[in-house]
């Protein structure tokens, strides 16, 4: 593991929890690390490519960590997408950075 990396805990939609290394010296967000693993079968995840614009990277935060404010354009996708919990975030606007160390997420059902 690279000192850059951070570890983070993703539970698939299977309930299968993986325990990865995310790089934060790579701009990705979530949703970027959850294709590079592989953890959501390809075309359910991301769909609209991290625009915020479609709800399929979803996913509920599990831990306690301090994420950025949600924008206007994530809020307004949340409140149409399905199975939302006063916990979900979409993937794409959660860059990893150093403070993500230790993040736990769970991947909400496909809609």
């Amino acid at each position: 593991m690279n000192q850059e990396d951070v570890k983070i805990t993703i539970t698939d939609r299977d309930g299968v929890s993986h325990n990865i290394d995310a790089p934060t010296d790579m701009a990705m967000n979530l949703m970027e690390v959850v294709r590079a693993y592989e953890l959501a079968p390809e075309g359910t995840i991301g769909i609209c490519g991290g625009m915020a614009m479609c709800a399929s990277c979803q996913c509920y935060v599990k831990s306690d960590h301090k994420l950025p404010e949600m924008q206007d354009d994530e809020e307004a996708m949340l409140s149409e997408a399905f199975y939302v919990k006063d916990n979900s975030r979409l993937g794409c606007q959660i860059q990893i950075n150093p403070d993500m160390d230790g993040l736990e997420v769970e991947l909400a059902p496909e809609s």
